[in-house]
């Protein structure tokens, strides 16, 4: 059998509840090419290998300790044998059937293309909180976008927030060249592998491409402890890949967590007007702690070189 012209990698870890319709999405996908899937698992014990074995052409598993964000998404794309190379979060469900062919038509079309990477919609009750933050970030938006760099000098006189906004990737859903991938794997962190990524295939002269048109449908509920520990590690590696440092002071951070707070009471008000889900007093509020205090403490670690606080899979 010849090779796929496109390979999906599932990363998955007790994915029970999500993956059965995202694997259904996979299956209904309509394309002029032909896809495998590749699955690595990380210590499921619900049934998600038994749904994989069924649906994927390959499942590897390996120790839940072992998990790492960008060196287990290298593990997974070794197995695969396509040109091009989609990864894609267990509980990112597919709105259309030809996503697919979407999210891959800019790097069919343009060799200079890396990558590319697709919208996020909350899901159907996500709170009003998450849905405010969300479309907050790139891969929310309904325009679709394609960066570039001339040189390294055009990148280092860009402001921090300006680095971030360029180098925007996600992994959540994605694809990237197999080539690039192989000058550029993904590099060993805990978190933003594809940030650093995306910095680095910029660097090195390629582009990437933001579709807007290619949807999935993703968002979490998380508890304030997972988001602290969450936004803590991220802004760690935020300092260090741009040099952004979001609360450099702690009268920055008292003012955000003040205004987080203002916020996050009128989320609640405006989800209990539409009748929308709500996140609850107790966890809004939560909330408006645990993101600022994650970035002070993360950026301020960072900047004082102290060594990282490890989190269980963040």
């Amino acid at each position: 059998m010849s090779d796929p012209l496109v390979s999906i990698v599932l990363l998955t870890r007790n994915g029970g509840e999500t993956l059965p319709a995202v694997l259904e999405a996979i299956e209904r996908q309509r394309a002029d090419f032909t896809w495998e899937v590749v699955a690595v698992d990380s210590g499921s014990m619900d049934g998600t290998l038994e749904m994989l074995r069924r649906a994927a052409h390959q499942v590897v598993s390996i120790p839940p300790e072992s998990f790492n964000h960008g060196l287990t998404r290298n593990l997974a794309i070794e197995r695969t044998r396509g040109t091009l190379i989609v990864l894609l979060v267990q509980d990112a469900l597919p709105v259309s059937d030809d996503w697919l062919a979407r999210l891959v038509k800019s790097l069919r079309e343009n060799a200079r293309v890396a990558g590319a990477f697709c919208r996020q919609q909350p899901r159907q009750h996500a709170t009003t909180i998450t849905k405010h933050y969300l479309n907050g970030w790139v891969a929310a938006s309904a325009r679709s976008r394609s960066v570039s760099l001339t040189s390294a000098t055009e990148f280092n006189r860009l402001d921090p927030m300006a680095r971030l906004q360029l180098c925007a990737f996600d992994n959540v859903c994605s694809c990237v060249r197999r080539s690039v991938w192989q000058q550029i794997p993904f590099a060993d962190t805990p978190i933003a592998e594809d940030l650093e990524w995306g910095r680095a295939a910029l660097l090195a002269g390629y582009q990437l491409e933001y579709v807007a048109d290619a949807v999935v449908e993703h968002s979490h509920e998380r508890s304030a402890r997972y988001e602290f520990a969450r936004t803590y590690v991220l802004h760690q590696r935020l300092l260090h890949l741009f040099g952004l440092r979001t609360m450099p002071t702690v009268r920055f951070l008292m003012r955000a967590i003040a205004g987080s707070a203002r916020l996050h009471l009128a989320c609640e008000r405006q989800g209990a007007q539409e009748g929308t889900a709500k996140a609850g007093l107790g966890r809004a509020l939560a909330l408006a702690v645990a993101w600022p205090l994650g970035q002070y403490l993360g950026g301020l670690s960072a900047a004082r070189g102290w060594k990282p606080i490890r989190f269980d899979r963040v």
